[in-house]
């Protein structure tokens, strides 16, 4: 029988579908940091890019990855082919012969969505694409990654969305399309979790706070050095953390030999900082799941006194 990969994330190999930008980004540079072994993929390269049309590549991710004490391999994937995820999965099992985490973020669904525009007034296409982009994705990830991934006790898969199940549940998201994604990809944790228990696996779903990723600092104005400058327009951006703090949550679960108490559960960044000990880039604890819900949504000031 296999040891159990229970412990430090040092020598653990890994896997982030989506590690191109943010969340994904994060993600990796801190399982690097732990010592990981960490495959990258993403449709945005060097060489070319997505239909998001910005900077950050794989390769870039990948560098992170190494600089931060780990070894990032990137490899260029789109994840709606499931030729090239089975090719991708191969090449893993070649080079490693084992899989410990995979995190399933991918997401490419910012140019997608239409805020607070009905089902029947948002552009269908978009809207489909949307979901084949946060959906399919993930299934064809799962379907091919997972038997790898159970090879060795003590595997977990990190599936990233958007909001916790108790806030999503009462909360409506952005729009039809959005909610259905961001929910659905909940409820794949929620199931993963009762098909990998059994085999000795870890299923979660983790969301980020109010993500300062790179996207977001654009859309702002901003940079990360100087993001409190955006608080004068958008005060409640106060509670945001780093991608790293995320990040820092995925090393902690992958670490934690008692992970497997969270099986099929909803977690947050900020939630796992209390369980863990971890802190945000700054040495902060945001939690802004408990400050969208008792100030932010009830239309109280921005104040993140004892949210971070």
């Amino acid at each position: 029988m296999p040891e159990p990969t229970t412990g430090s994330s040092h020598n653990k190999v890994a896997l982030v579908a989506g590690a191109t930008r943010g969340a994904g980004r994060g993600i990796a540079v801190e399982l690097g940091a732990a010592g990981a072994t960490v495959y990258v993929t993403g449709r945005s390269t060097r060489a070319e890019r997505s239909e998001y049309d910005r900077p950050e590549t794989i390769e870039d991710t990948a560098d992170l990855v190494t600089e931060a004490g780990g070894r990032g391999i990137a490899v260029p994937t789109d994840h709606l082919d499931p030729a090239q995820v089975k090719t991708l999965v191969d090449r893993i099992a070649a080079e490693q012969g084992r899989l410990d985490v995979l995190v399933n973020d991918i997401w490419g669904g910012e140019k997608l969505f239409e805020w607070d525009a009905p089902v029947w007034e948002h552009d269908l296409d978009k809207g489909l694409r949307l979901l084949r982009l946060a959906v399919d994705t993930h299934a064809v990830t799962s379907h091919h990654a997972l038997p790898l991934l159970l090879r060795h006790p003590g595997g977990l898969v990190v599936e990233v969305t958007d909001g916790t199940a108790d806030y999503n549940r009462d909360t409506y998201r952005v729009s039809f399309f959005y909610d259905l994604a961001k929910t659905a990809v909940l409820r794949m944790a929620f199931a993963l979790g009762h098909e990998l228990g059994p085999r000795g696996a870890t299923a979660v779903a983790l969301t980020p706070g109010w993500l300062r990723s790179e996207i977001m600092l654009d859309e702002f104005g901003v940079r990360e050095d100087n993001w409190r400058d955006a608080l004068p327009r958008v005060p409640h951006f106060a509670i945001s953390e780093t991608p790293r703090y995320v990040g820092r949550a995925v090393a902690a679960l992958a670490a934690d030999p008692r992970v497997s108490r969270f099986n099929g559960t909803s977690l947050s960044s900020g939630g796992l900082a209390r369980e863990y000990g971890f802190t945000d880039l700054d040495g902060s604890r945001p939690d802004a799941w408990r400050y969208l819900v008792e100030v932010q949504d009830p239309g109280r000031p921005a104040d993140v006194t004892g949210y971070r």
